[in-house]
């Protein structure tokens, strides 16, 4: 008799673990998120304020080289049925107030190197 309060719980506890995955997790983004036709409008030689009118302000400057800002951007998955987390990045290297590079994640038009005007 007092073996069935137990064994009562116990049935209770393993049963109710099985309807874990029928709670909502929500995705967590954090950082700028760049559009690939965002990036394709880089082009060598942009001064910076062009380059945050195309891309939006970068979620880091580095202090240490204030011509090198980065873009990055994470995705926490709260399910995994809704696809797995991801992380991209974008670098982008000024040289006197002028584009110089940008590299990472994200490929960049075949017209980068020709500047705009």
């Amino acid at each position: 008799m007092k073996l069935s309060p137990l064994i009562l719980c116990l049935v209770a506890m393993i049963s109710l673990s099985g309807c874990s995955n029928w709670i909502f997790r929500i995705d967590i983004p954090q950082g700028n998120y760049l559009d690939d036709r965002d990036v394709k409008k880089l082009r060598i030689e942009m001064t910076k304020e062009q380059v945050e009118f195309v891309l939006g302000r970068p979620i880091v400057k580095d202090s240490f080289d204030p011509d090198t800002w980065y873009y990055v951007y994470e995705m926490k998955r709260g399910m995994t049925t809704r696809g797995e987390d991801f992380r991209k990045e974008l670098v982008i290297k000024f040289t006197d107030n002028k584009l110089s590079s940008a590299e990472g994640d994200f490929e960049l038009d075949p017209d980068f190197n020709t500047p705009l005007g």
